[in-house]
């Protein structure tokens, strides 16, 4: 991978979105392509020195400026509650953020308010994501220009006007007033479909290759459709902002855990990612699949080709072969494959010519990357080098398309960035409560109903009030008062309670009846109680301890005379 300018090259002229102009704005772009491509190879080659990951993958102009929007997007939200930005704030912003970050002159230059968290929250992002943008490579090259002075190949000023598009102005000048003819439209259609496919192609080989690329996994999470849109995305954001995890490790880890893990381990059922387990293990399992080619083969061009051919395949099952989607696939994917087969002849031959003669050497200690397989390596480098080429690829003209396209014509599931990471907004249950503050109400209402007691029967009313006679009995009444069935003979006699009323008359339920008999012996015996203990007082009263108890004594065996 160190020298690939003449592999290089030929592909200048097709990377990214250069329009038809003048010879002088092509020489330049082209030249200023290959100054930013030599200095992202000066980077790889001493990876070890200026990042901490071999699979750190650099982000483009329009990757930096995807993330600017969302950082913006996502300051208006803290402050002003809503997650959006207009076309002329992010253009304000990104020309403002190009000349502070590159140490450029900012006087006389509109700044957007909350600037310093926008930018808090734009590192904060590619660093999660495990990515460098051009200008954090050309800062960590720049420590080596003191060592190597020809690696001073492009400027600061060069950059900021690569990254701004300034390559165009000549282009612009010649074709101001061009009109727009059917076969143009044509031409900008066709140009548009093969940017989608070259976009979800690579897309997929960043997220192989990085698994923390949050802004990769956005683009193809629903490409082709795996019923897994806004709602979806929204849902895997939040546990993923939760967990401090990437997307798509929250993803894997909530997929394994209901393969692997068992009933034990399964997910609460108030999880919102349980409405999603078909899509997210379709795609974890698409993923699986290029990360086993990966593995197992080592031969990178073999590799390449295998992975390429499956995204190809995924991409285009189902649809009509005449499609331009498709049509643009397999075209990507050829030329794509065609690049791997150079690289890898370009880097075998350049193994041939620098080691002739001379013993292999032992690999370094740092040469292997233990967080991944040592085997799939060698793919994992060619694969970063398409997606070094890709990020040193023109940046996209139209920036109201690469920011705000949602009606996207060529492919139904186009939908802005922007867009899906906004979180859907609820209509019906504007006022409904949090998800967590519901969980923990539920939760607090199954620990009372655990607390309360068991239902005992039909007639667990009964039992229940027998019990707290008793104890009531018990506590006010002697211990040398009557007993139960004396009080039950007296209170029948002192209030003349007909017998009969105990006893179930013809067309009665037995339950009507078991219930009033209830309710007159409660009654009852609340009032025997209460006459039993006036009675045994006026007795003790009258006749003393001794005559008392004879009194009680007759009381029992001639209870008709009492």
């Amino acid at each position: 991978m160190d020298n690939l300018e003449t592999a290089a090259r030929p592909e200048f002229a097709s990377v990214g979105s250069a329009p038809s102009g003048s010879t002088l704005s092509q020489r330049m772009a082209v030249v200023n392509q290959k100054s930013i491509l030599d200095m992202i190879k000066e980077f790889r080659r001493n990876w070890h020195i200026l990042c901490d990951s071999e699979r750190t993958t650099v982000c483009g102009a329009d990757s930096m400026l995807l993330a600017l929007q969302l950082s913006m997007a996502d300051n208006n939200k803290q402050h002003n509650g809503e997650f959006t930005v207009p076309l002329s704030d992010v253009l304000l912003t990104w020309k403002f953020f190009l000349h502070e970050k590159l140490n450029l002159p900012v006087e006389n230059m509109e700044v957007i308010d909350h600037y310093e968290d926008i930018r808090r929250t734009y590192d904060d992002f590619l660093k999660n994501s495990n990515m460098l943008d051009l200008i954090d490579v050309y800062k960590k090259c720049s420590v080596l220009i003191s060592k190597c002075e020809n690696n001073a190949n492009i400027s600061p000023s060069q950059l900021r006007d690569f990254l701004l598009g300034r390559q165009y102005a000549v282009a612009d000048e010649t074709d101001l007033y061009v009109p727009t003819s059917p076969m143009s439209k044509h031409n900008q259609d066709n140009e548009k479909v093969q940017l989608l496919a070259r976009k979800v192609i690579y897309s997929y080989l960043s997220l192989l290759v990085n698994s923390k690329n949050d802004l990769a996994l956005a683009h193809i999470l629903n490409i082709p459709d795996r019923g897994l849109g806004r709602e979806a995305f929204t849902d895997l954001k939040h546990a993923a902002q939760e967990k401090k995890m990437s997307i798509f490790l929250v993803a894997t880890s909530f997929i394994r855990t209901l393969e692997l893990g068992g009933k034990g381990y399964a997910p609460s059922p108030s999880d919102p990612l349980r409405a999603h387990v078909k899509g997210l293990s379709n795609f974890i399992n698409f993923i699986d699949k290029l990360d086993e080619i990966l593995g197992e083969i080592p031969n990178p061009s073999i590799a390449g080709g295998r992975i390429l051919s499956v995204i190809k395949m995924q991409l285009i099952k189902g649809q009509n072969s005449r499609d331009p989607f498709c049509k643009a696939v397999e075209e990507v994917a050829q030329d794509l494959d065609l690049r791997i087969k150079n690289i890898v002849n370009s880097q075998q031959g350049d193994v041939i010519l620098g080691t002739t003669d001379i013993s292999p050497a032992r690999p370094k200690s740092y040469a292997i990357n233990h967080g991944t397989a040592y085997c799939g390596r060698d793919t994992v480098k060619i694969l970063l080098v398409l997606l070094d080429e890709e990020a040193a690829s023109l940046p996209t003209k139209n920036k109201a398309e690469l920011l705000y396209d949602d009606e996207n014509t060529i492919h139904h599931n186009g939908i802005s960035i922007l867009t899906l990471f906004r979180s859907p907004t609820q209509v019906n249950n504007s006022s409904m409560k949090p998800l967590r503050e519901r969980i923990h109400k539920s939760m607090h209402e199954k620990k009372t109903k655990m607390k309360q007691t068991l239902i005992r029967s039909q007639f667990a009313c009964t039992y229940k009030e027998d019990w707290i006679i008793s104890k009531d009995k018990w506590n006010d009444v002697n211990s040398a008062s009557e007993p139960l069935y004396v009080l039950h003979m007296e209170n029948d006699l002192s209030e003349g309670v007909n017998s009969s009323v105990r006893r179930p008359t013809v067309g009665t339920s037995s339950g009507n009846v078991h219930l009033d008999r209830s309710k007159s012996e409660k009654v009852a015996r609340k009032s025997s109680s209460q006459t039993g203990n006036k009675s045994s007082k006026r007795k003790q009263e009258r006749c003393g301890p001794a005559g008392f108890r004879l009194a009680n004594k007759v009381d029992r065996l001639f209870p008709a005379c009492t």
